[in-house]
């Protein structure tokens, strides 16, 4: 195991010095164990490079997320960032789907080095949707977001539909491994709509992660996405994912089932989607994320997978979308 003390921190391009955050080294060698270690130590390295052979300056400290670093850089005049993820598979798509995109409701993508899983993108601002108090809006502004995104897929992304059959086994293994967690209708359900609605998929790039953390305020234009996983296939999925996401932030405000309702009609009429596939997807979401939190509480707590308190709002999410006497606010 390499110890994030014994990184070194080696000479940037512009004789400055890369220093990885010490939150994002320790978390990304916790999850990633040797291979993290590895990378981690390298990533000093690695961006210096970048910043050559992109001829860019550091112009700020350092960002990060779970999966990667964001270091903001000029370019001449233009601002920008830098990106390194993880090399994983799951975030190998990404610089695809940007170039699908063109900017159109994304940061623009100028540079990639897809065998180092980095990129060179549009500086966005540090303001996310969900930092804005009107919950309509944000739902509202996500809608007209999803639907600039659907644009014609090339071929190299990959489809929804080619995993709509390993998500159902997973599923049902889930919910087979904790049988007290969700009523079986709830469960069954979901299946189908992986069955019934996963086959049925268009052509059209969606981003596959779309929360509203996921969307930062900029200049350009004044919201742009960014970290897309993505995929190709059904808009409707991606309102189900924000639903899966915002719901919970709803309901722990004290909002009441019928909100959430409203919030799927805002987002079904700003994506101009079918409001029935919408929800749908968004029932899948929540079942999926409420098992999902079960199954990685077990792990974590070695054996307890007792629902903490986002368990039962995922829990309470499931309720709202598939309660028979929310039958008339659908």
């Amino acid at each position: 195991m390499i110890s994030i003390r014994s990184q070194a921190a080696v000479p940037a391009y512009g004789a400055r010095v890369i220093k990885i955050p010490e939150a994002f080294a320790r978390g990304t060698i916790d999850r990633e164990g040797d291979s993290g270690a590895r990378w981690v130590a390298s990533l000093p390295g690695l961006v210096t490079e970048l910043l050559e052979q992109w001829s860019c300056l550091p112009d700020g400290p350092i960002m990060h997320g779970e999966v990667g670093i964001v270091v903001p850089v000029r370019r001449e005049e233009q601002a920008a960032v830098v990106k390194v993820s993880f090399p994983h598979p799951g975030n190998a798509w990404e610089p695809a789907a940007f170039e699908a995109w063109r900017g159109h409701g994304a940061v623009r993508l100028y540079e990639r080095a897809d065998e180092r899983f980095a990129m060179l993108l549009e500086r966005a601002g540090s303001q996310t949707l969900a930092g804005l108090p009107d919950d309509d809006e944000v739902v509202r502004i996500t809608g007209l977001i999803n639907r600039r995104l659907a644009v014609p897929a090339p071929p190299d992304l990959p489809r929804l539909r080619d995993r709509v059959a390993q998500w159902a086994e997973s599923l049902l293994q889930d919910a087979a491994d904790f049988t007290d967690a969700l009523p079986k209708p709830a469960v069954d359900e979901a299946v189908a709509t992986l069955r019934e609605l996963g086959t049925d998929q268009p052509e059209v790039v969606i981003h596959g992660d779309l929360h509203a953390r996921n969307i930062l305020n900029a200049e350009r234009e004044p919201w742009l996405v960014v970290d897309p996983k993505g995929l190709v296939g059904d808009p409707a999925y991606d309102g189900g994912t924000f639903l899966k996401t915002y719901g919970p932030t709803l309901l722990a405000k004290g909002n009441r089932d019928r909100d959430v309702f409203r919030c799927l009609d805002i987002f079904a009429e700003a994506a101009e989607l079918d409001r029935e596939r919408v929800r749908r997807w968004a029932h899948y979401r929540a079942v999926e994320s409420a098992l999902w939190r079960r199954r990685h509480r077990y792990v974590r707590s070695r054996g307890s997978a007792a629902p903490d308190r986002l368990t039962e709002l995922a829990d309470r999410l499931v309720q709202v979308f598939s309660s028979p006497q929310n039958t008339s606010l659908r």
